[in-house]
């Protein structure tokens, strides 16, 4: 089982029955089990030089070294170190002096056990932003990639999606939730499965689709119901964040969910807690939350369909994924691996396109992005009888125009028509390569499709153009 949080809790006080009573109530209240006891106080500066705790809960009523004392040496020598009092007696003075010594927190041992427990969590929270803030600021630093492995069913060389991986993996084992959004059928999913791959998380990926789910589904499907709790709820059944235990949640198309659900998701990431329907007893988890979205978020909480608590809380760790026209790129690459992979699936050889659905691929938008991509290639593979797929026959299998239709579309404007005065025919040609390259993102593979040339022939003349 792995302990939470990641880093020790070291609790210092002489009475070990308040040091068993502290431990259970964190673990049952909390689900913190990383911590250690210490009924000494002179072996506390030993153990907290093995760099192994973070935070200190501190008696200061002991004997040999006195923790006011105590609490000043661990500041000097270990400042990194969070120390929370926690005392016997319930003095404004001691209070104000440890606070002035550099004690983040004080409490009195006769306080609600909540608030003992809720400061503590606050200062686990504290302490892992600040660890994972600085891991991500040093991985988007050196802009690499650690496990690439890791990215393996994401077809690209597009810089703009090696920033995604970047960013993924320096957030991958950060206990907060990260929000994916992006246009559909951009591989939202698949960048999840990715940062549920690299947290090293030993739990499954518990993926559902919240989108048309009312309240009642929503929460009979996240949190289980007791025996009883309905009609028809013959026995208990686990819900999906229970599945999810030491792994993580994946709520697809989160933008979607009713306001009443909204309230319920809400609770589970503020508290860590949820409730069985039919039940009033708490269940804690340690599932990570992943959510992914295509709609504007920050548009439906101005339109008020959207919590704006909860769409903070989700993005605590936030990412977008560009559509597939942003990165046009990846089209021949992509397009190439959905040929080699649909031709396997249905046994056809190798399958080639001619040059006119190349070029066609090569300029289209991709309103549905990488997922259209794929529907087309495997389509048009379906009905290519194992031959090279012509235009024709690509197009509708793509259910497209076919492309002499689209040839004209794009033409059935003429762009010189409402000109006062003509440029030059040389002025035109420049135009053209310069739109064509911007398109293509500078890949002259790419652009000269787009223009109707070959490689060499644009390569040479923009060879000519820097040589003028």
């Amino acid at each position: 089982m792995s302990l939470y949080p990641s880093f020790g809790i070291l609790m210092v006080d002489d009475e070990p029955g308040w040091l068993r009573s502290l431990s259970i109530t964190l673990e049952s209240a909390a689900g913190i089990t990383n911590t250690a006891s210490c009924t000494d106080s002179r072996e506390v500066m030993g153990m907290l030089e093995s760099g192994e705790y973070r935070i200190l809960l501190l008696d200061l009523n002991m004997p040999h070294i006195k923790g006011d004392v105590l609490l000043g040496s661990v500041k000097e020598r270990f400042p990194e170190v969070t120390v929370i009092v926690i005392s016997g007696m319930n003095l404004i003075e001691s209070a104000v002096e440890c606070m002035k010594k550099g004690a983040s927190d004080f409490f009195v041992k006769t306080d609600p056990a909540e608030r003992i427990v809720s400061g503590v969590v606050n200062a686990v929270k504290i302490i892992s932003l600040e660890s994972e803030n600085r891991a991500i600021s040093k991985k988007l630093l050196e802009r690499s990639i650690a496990s690439p492995e890791a990215f393996a069913d994401i077809i690209t060389t597009d810089p703009k999606m090696f920033a995604v991986f970047s960013y993924t993996e320096a957030v991958a084992k950060s206990q907060h939730p990260f929000l994916i959004t992006g246009e559909s059928g951009t591989g939202k999913e698949l960048l999840a499965k990715a940062a549920h791959v690299l947290s090293g998380r030993t739990g499954n990926l518990v993926t559902v689709n919240v989108a048309g789910l009312d309240d009642a589904v929503f929460a009979d499907t996240l949190f289980g119901h007791c025996k009883g709790a309905f009609t028809g709820a013959d026995t208990v059944r686990k819900g999906l964040i229970e599945e999810a235990s030491n792994g993580t949640l994946f709520l697809d198309e989160i933008g979607d969910l009713s306001m009443a659900s909204q309230v319920k998701l809400l609770r589970l990431l503020q508290e860590g807690e949820y409730f069985r329907l039919g039940s009033d007893l708490p269940r804690r988890t340690n599932a990570r939350i992943i959510a992914a979205t295509h709609a504007d978020l920050q548009m439906k909480e101005k339109e008020g369909s959207f919590r704006r608590d909860l769409f903070y809380r989700l993005k605590t760790h936030y990412v977008n994924i560009p559509p597939l026209r942003e990165h046009p790129c990846d089209i021949a690459l992509l397009t190439e691996h959905f040929l080699e992979e649909a031709a396997a699936e249905m046994d056809t050889g190798k399958i080639v396109f001619d040059a006119d659905v190349s070029a066609f691929l090569s300029s289209y938008t991709f309103p549905g992005n990488i997922r259209e991509l794929k529907a087309m290639i495997y389509n048009a593979v379906s009905i290519s009888g194992g031959n090279a797929v012509s235009a024709e026959k690509f197009f509708k299998a793509a259910g497209l125009e076919n492309p002499s239709d689209i040839k004209r579309n794009c033409l059935c404007e003429n762009p010189f028509r409402q000109m006062q005065s003509l440029p030059r025919i040389d002025e035109s040609t420049e135009f053209l390569v310069d739109e064509a390259m911007r398109r293509a993102e500078g890949n002259q593979t790419v652009a000269a499709r787009l223009l109707g040339i070959s490689q060499p022939a644009l390569s040479k003349r923009l060879k000519n153009r820097s040589d003028v």
